[in-house]
């Protein structure tokens, strides 16, 4: 299932929170060879997450974490403006624009998890009436954002190849919902149950037609 939550709603879901910065530090630090801060517990953690970001999570059955991301409205610090700023002509602000960062997918996590986080993405898009998500993304990210169905517009990169580093601007159409809804495995009613037990009923407005 998908959880929604602030940083300051993890301490409710200890084992979830751990593993979810746990298998960040191996995704970014073992497996991707980044320069990114481990504790002495095996999380991996940056500034941005004292902020008090959202979180979307996808949780397993047995309550482990499989994949999550983290978002942040670009009104405040973010990592694109503050680390990537030579990649994009000026700051990004704007309430209608939040940034996406720390994708993470867990060892062996199936394709389903991918594609959950985005529709998890587009809830909270259409839920708050968010119209773009920007985020920094390496190569390897491409060809996950086209098998999903939810590739980026490309504001600016640096680097050749694998070692490209790209900044992206994200919607979410109709035809990207099908192809996520699809890929996922998760219905549309399922997906706005998740998104609206963890707002309390809260939306800016229903991103699903109804007739």
């Amino acid at each position: 299932m998908l959880r929604y939550l602030n940083a300051d709603q993890l301490h409710q879901h200890p084992d979830l929170a751990r593993g979810m910065f746990q298998d960040r530090a191996d995704q970014f630090k073992a497996r991707l060879g980044w320069e990114v801060s481990v504790d002495a517990a095996g999380e991996e953690r940056d500034d941005y997450d004292a902020k008090n970001p959202l979180y979307v999570i996808w949780e397993e059955p047995d309550g482990s974490h499989g994949g999550s991301m983290r978002f942040l409205p670009t009104t405040g610090p973010v990592m694109v403006n503050d680390h990537f700023g030579d990649l994009i002509e000026g700051p990004i602000a704007s309430p209608l624009i939040w940034e996406c960062t720390r994708f993470c997918l867990r060892r062996g996590a199936g394709a389903h998890v991918a594609a959950a986080l985005m529709l998890g993405g587009g809830e909270i898009m259409q839920g708050f009436g968010i119209k773009h998500f920007v985020g920094v993304f390496d190569a390897r990210m491409v060809r996950i954002y086209r098998m999903i169905g939810s590739s980026p517009e490309v504001l600016g990169s640096q680097g050749t190849g694998r070692d490209q580093i790209s900044v992206g601007l994200w919607n979410f159409t109709d035809e990207a919902q099908t192809q996520i809804l699809a890929r996922s495995g998760v219905t549309p009613e399922q997906s706005r149950f998740w998104f609206d037990q963890a707002m309390g009923g809260f939306r800016h407005q229903p991103w699903a037609k109804t007739a």
